[in-house]
């Protein structure tokens, strides 16, 4: 008898899911959660979509940095390939894979694509 006061007891209270301990004990997590989902985790996932669609997008006389520190000219690229032909010095070329590129510097002049 007393377990059908019980749930009567607890509906006259209100019921709501506020009353409930173990959400309220969850309530702070979920809060740190969104917090960092929208300040570290959503901008970090926008600047590598805008990497990745800079890195399709390269064309030659493209200056970029590599994750090593190299800085070259883009020489040559082809779509259905993953490397890149990058001029490091005056008559020194070498080929580097798309996904090594960390940063694109636009570059002064319009190319000559052919």
């Amino acid at each position: 008898m007393s377990s059908l006061f019980f749930s009567s007891a607890q509906a006259a209270d209100g019921g709501g899911i506020l009353s409930n301990p173990t959400v309220l004990q969850f309530a702070p997590m979920i809060f740190i959660f969104v917090v960092f989902y929208f300040l570290l985790i959503r901008p970090q996932q926008v600047r590598q979509r805008k990497l990745r669609e800079e890195q399709n997008a390269l064309r030659r006389g493209d200056k970029i940095v590599t994750a090593g520190g190299i800085v070259g000219t883009v020489q040559a690229t082809r779509d259905d390939s993953n490397e890149v032909e990058v001029e490091i010095a005056q008559g020194v070329r070498v080929k580097i894979v798309r996904s090594t590129i960390t940063n694109i510097i636009q570059r002064d002049k319009p190319a000559n694509d052919v």
